[in-house]
């Protein structure tokens, strides 16, 4: 699947934890795999040779991520429902497949990630008003985008502790800072996932871990452009007039954000270079929230 913006995630409620072998995720010292030492402190280097677990990979923003921190030595992990086409990212930025589902959180219980960096991007959309809003598509947003993220950091942080260095990066939204009328599942879990990644910020801070969220506008996604005919249903509106009048009504720069740009700023945020950012919400809207 992919992701929506302000819904901004991308191939998102695709993974599966029972599609590792052993039902261990790649990273997983466990499962035979013993991640190498990230050798990094303070402005002690790049990327090289980190590895990175990139949920949602298989396309959109996801698949965006990967590529680009592939392209500094990174090895990443795609995470993915949709295992080929995980497996197809994979081959592409020479990393590693790993066919998950995270709305089976009760395997992700019991998971321990060994990875240096940790991209929680996963995410699907549900517009509908408030009165006929289904109640199970509301929980498996909170599931997905909320729950799903908390168990992942939950295992990623005993390895990054041990390590003293670690990066949480939390593919957020616009809609994690704003409301927009009939998204009560995506606003409520995005507003959710800023304030996880704030807790997680102060309690990593000592560890060498840092948290922030990239808050995206609307991103040029399959998400997003599959969103075009709902929201057109919805508001009683052409599917044209879509991007213009609901879209990037509020834009000053009247585009989409391309996945390139965010993953852009994602992988400064890996970087040693912001070891002092934490806890922080980094928007890239065109002005949206100006």
């Amino acid at each position: 699947m992919s992701v929506n913006a302000p819904e901004s995630n991308a191939s998102g409620n695709n993974a599966r934890d029972n599609g590792a072998p052993g039902n261990k995720a790649p990273g997983d010292e466990s499962a035979g795999e013993k991640a190498p030492a990230s050798g990094t402190g303070p402005l002690s280097g790049g990327l090289a040779g980190q590895r990175a677990l990139v949920t949602g990979g298989a396309g959109g923003l996801g698949a965006a991520c990967a590529r680009a921190l592939a392209a500094q030595g990174v090895h990443v992990i795609v995470a993915d429902r949709d295992g080929a086409a995980a497996a197809a990212v994979a081959k592409e930025v020479g990393g590693e497949a790993w066919e998950v589902d995270l709305l089976d959180t009760a395997a992700l219980e019991s998971l321990k990630l060994e990875v240096d960096i940790l991209i929680n991007n996963a995410g699907i959309q549900t517009i509908s008003p408030i009165q006929e809003f289904d109640p199970a598509a509301f929980r498996r947003i909170i599931t997905l985008m909320l729950e799903a993220p908390f168990l992942l950091i939950r295992a990623a942080l005993p390895h990054m502790y041990a390590q003293n260095h670690g990066r949480i990066i939390n593919i957020s939204s616009i809609h994690g800072l704003r409301a927009s009328a009939f998204k009560s599942a995506y606003v409520s879990a995005k507003h959710g996932l800023e304030g996880l990644s704030k807790v997680t910020a102060l309690e990593g801070g000592a560890h060498g871990v840092t948290s922030n969220c990239v808050n995206p506008g609307y991103v040029r996604t399959p998400l997003v452009e599959g969103q075009i005919a709902d929201q057109a249903r919805t508001h009683g509106i052409a599917p044209e007039q879509v991007l213009s009048d609901v879209m990037l009504a509020r834009n000053a720069i009247k585009r989409l954000v391309e996945p390139a740009e965010v993953a852009s700023l994602v992988t400064w945020l890996a970087a040693d270079q912001a070891a002092m950012v934490t806890g922080a919400s980094y928007t890239m809207d065109g002005g949206w929230t100006a």
